[in-house]
C-alpha cells in the first residue's frame, strides 16, 4: 500500500464521487483503476481528480482520438512477509 494508506477501493471511490465512470482491476503485484474522463470535464473537477491520483503509487493519463481519455492509477499489493525479503533469487 503506498506510503498515504490510500487504497485502490478508496481511489475509485472518490473519482466515482466526481461523477467519473470506473474501473478496478486485481493484477498479480497491482490494482489499477481507471476513470473515463469527458470532454467537458470542468477545470475544479480535473484538479480533485489529480489530486485523488495522486495519493496512488503510479498514475497516468492516456488520451487518443479513438478511445478519449483515461485517468489511471495503480496501487500496489501488499507483498506478504517471508522471513528474509531481498527481492528474487536473494532470499535465504
Amino acid at each position: 500500500m503506498p506510503a498515504s494508506g490510500a487504497s485502490a477501493e478508496d481511489i475509485a471511490s472518490r473519482l466515482s464521487a466526481l461523477g467519473l465512470t470506473t474501473h478496478v482491476q486485481q493484477h498479480t503485484n497491482h490494482t489499477s483503476i481507471e476513470a473515463e474522463v469527458p470532454d467537458l470535464l470542468p477545470a475544479e473537477k480535473w484538479r480533485e481528480a489529480l489530486e485523488v491520483v495522486a495519493e496512488a503509487d503510479r498514475f497516468g493519463l492516456q488520451a487518443s482520438s479513438l478511445n478519449g481519455r483515461t485517468l489511471w492509477a495503480a496501487v500496489r499489493r501488499t507483498v506478504p512477509a517471508t522471513g528474509d525479503v531481498r527481492g528474487p533469487g536473494h532470499q535465504r
